[in-house]
């Protein structure tokens, strides 16, 4: 189920998608201004308050934690962007159809909610929660030993550990328990915590919300995927996958 806030970005999104003029045939300009006015309806759902703030500061003071400012704007600069993944993809999809730019950005939420995307915040939270009980090595041992790939833990796309954790962790105050499995976890597993890890962590240390990593990552994406979106729309191409049916031949 969603979060609250999520909903209602959801909401004003849905309610924009079908009444926003389409994204073709529109000048640069005119998609840029509209692209402003559609991050500004996510972030009055996700974050009410002035205009004149940043997005960043505006999350901070959300969450009564204005100390939390810095470290939240150093996650959105990391997360804005992340080329073609999933949520991107979709995004981008949509954009080539010449759809509205609200329902760009629905598109890229919905696929943003997927548990193996940004809904991976759950999946750490549930690791943090079994650590805290029962201590780190052994929550890591547990999952190890039930089969279970340990959340929070390696990218596909980073061998070496994941970059944007590496940029962001070194600004978070490390809360004991995440340092407990941060050791744990490159002991046993052999790899590093990844963005998910650290988005965990910051929410941890400043005490915020807990699905505050989806609302950071979910506010700096859709930055990322109006982006997307106005470089499709230019590009005037549809995208249009192909398939190949392998079936048992059919009479017609």
């Amino acid at each position: 189920m969603a979060e609250p806030k999520l909903a209602t970005a959801f909401g004003a999104l849905a309610h924009r998608a079908p009444n926003d003029l389409p994204s073709l045939g529109r000048s640069a300009v005119a998609l840029q201004a509209e692209a402003e006015d559609v991050l500004m309806t996510v972030a009055d759902a996700l974050a009410p308050g002035t205009h004149d703030m940043t997005l960043d500061q505006r999350l901070a003071e959300n969450w009564k934690r204005p100390e939390a400012a810095d470290p939240i704007r150093r996650a959105m600069v990391l997360l804005a962007d992340h080329e073609l993944n999933a949520s991107t993809f979709a995004a981008r999809i949509t954009a080539s159809a010449g759809a509205t730019l609200s329902a760009v950005v629905l598109s890229g939420l919905s696929t943003l909610t997927g548990p193996l995307h940004g809904g991976a915040w759950r999946g750490v939270s549930g690791l943090v929660d079994t650590a805290t009980a029962m201590g780190a090595r052994e929550a890591v041992q547990s999952y190890l030993a039930q089969g279970q790939s340990l959340p929070a833990f390696g990218h596909p796309l980073y061998p070496d550990g994941d970059v944007r954790a590496q940029a962001l962790l070194p600004h978070i105050p490390l809360p004991p328990i995440f340092a407990e499995l941060q050791a744990a976890g490159e002991e046993m597993v052999g790899e590093r915590g990844n963005i998910d890890f650290a988005l965990s962590a910051l929410a941890d240390v400043f005490d915020l919300p807990r699905d505050a990593p989806l609302t950071i990552f979910a506010l700096a994406r859709t930055v990322g995927w109006l982006a997307h979106a106005m470089e499709q729309v230019t590009s005037g191409r549809l995208i249009r996958p192909r398939a190949r049916y392998v079936g048992p031949s059919l009479e017609v």
